[in-house]
């Protein structure tokens, strides 16, 4: 058997193929393309690949499997993939002869691979982010330039700052100044628009993503992006798995007699836990979340408002995996939360 190894990269990837008893077939450099990558595996047939995951790894995965190879997208905190190199000294060439040695020993552990469709939601949201924070970026500038002259924009809806700011007085040389601005907002606002008409549209098709939102505080974005991330849901295990893999629960460092708890690890999507702490918020204001607004009211009391929205938060974070595991809806019961 022949087995393959990719160190990638995004212009250039280091490549190794060796064989059941190590012997080395083929090691070279080859441009990052779906075309040369195929290609270079070709004349050896179907084997199995590993790679280390990572923002091109996906892509070069389907391209390979779909030439008839089996791939295995490892995860490259596993140490001993590199159990028998030391990695103070760190070339292409060192770490593709790792992934191939541990291809062909099985010292790795595959990565998850989100699923074709829940990739394409990724993008969108990410690029929706991208803008969302252009926006902010902008209005930051903008409210600055202002005050330096003692203007001050109204209070209300991101979207109508723009018509807030045409209803101002200005001075002509101010205008002038914050018009660029002003255009900018105006166009981050309408594609921000477009692309929520999008995302919504596409919610409104998947069962699961309407579900998710029964829960108070948890719209559209939120649901979305908690569907991508998990993507299959039987992949954890129980709830406590989702909110780690997020980084809500707390870092421990425990021995014997001695146990103590920190603050979050921080592990997982930034992005997703952002917004299911503006979830918590939401939901601790609901009517509807009587109980857990109820709960972290009392958590609030003993640790302060900050830890127990992040406790609400890491609570929300298993309603909404138990939800789409039972195919159940948000019950506001006591009994249910």
């Amino acid at each position: 058997m022949r087995y393959g190894a990719i160190d990638l990269h995004a212009r250039y990837s280091q490549i190794r193929i060796i064989d059941s008893d190590g012997g080395v077939l083929r090691e070279q450099r080859v441009t990052t393309t779906p075309e040369r990558l195929v290609a270079v595996f070709a004349s050896f047939g179907p084997m199995r690949i590993v790679l280390e995951s990572g923002t091109e790894s996906a892509w070069v995965a389907d391209a390979l499997e779909g030439a008839g190879h089996e791939v295995v997208v490892a995860d490259p905190n596993f140490a001993p993939m590199y159990g028998e190199f030391h990695r103070r000294v760190k070339t292409d060439t060192r770490d593709v002869a790792a992934l191939a040695e541990a291809n062909r020993r099985g010292w790795y552990r595959p990565a998850y691979r989100r699923s074709t469709a829940q990739r394409a939601v990724m993008r969108s949201l990410r690029a929706r982010r991208q803008l969302v924070q252009m926006r902010s970026g902008t209005i930051s500038v903008l409210r600055a330039l202002l005050r330096q002259c003692g203007y001050r924009v109204g209070s209300g809806a991101t979207s109508r700052l723009v018509a807030r700011l045409d209803q101002m007085v200005l001075p002509p040389a101010l205008r002038a100044t914050v018009a660029p601005l002003r255009r900018v907002l105006e166009v981050l606002t309408a594609e921000i628009a477009d692309m929520d008409k999008c995302l919504v549209a596409h919610a409104h098709q998947d069962s699961v993503v309407q579900r998710l939102q029964t829960v108070p505080g948890v719209g559209p974005i939120v649901a979305l992006t908690f569907r991508a991330f998990v993507d299959n849901v039987s992949r954890f295990q129980h709830a406590g798995q989702v909110s780690s893999a997020i980084g809500l629960v707390p870092r421990e460092d425990s021995s014997g007699e001695r146990r103590h708890r920190g603050h979050i690890s921080k592990a997982g999507p930034g992005e997703l836990r952002s917004l299911l702490v503006q979830a918590a918020w939401s939901t601790w204001r609901a009517r509807r979340s009587y109980h857990l607004r109820e709960w972290a009211t009392r958590l609030a009391a003993r640790r302060g408002k900050r830890v127990a929205v992040v406790a609400l938060a890491r609570r929300l974070s298993r309603v909404l995996f138990a939800i789409w595991r039972d195919a159940s809806v948000f019950d506001a019961s006591p009994a249910a939360v």
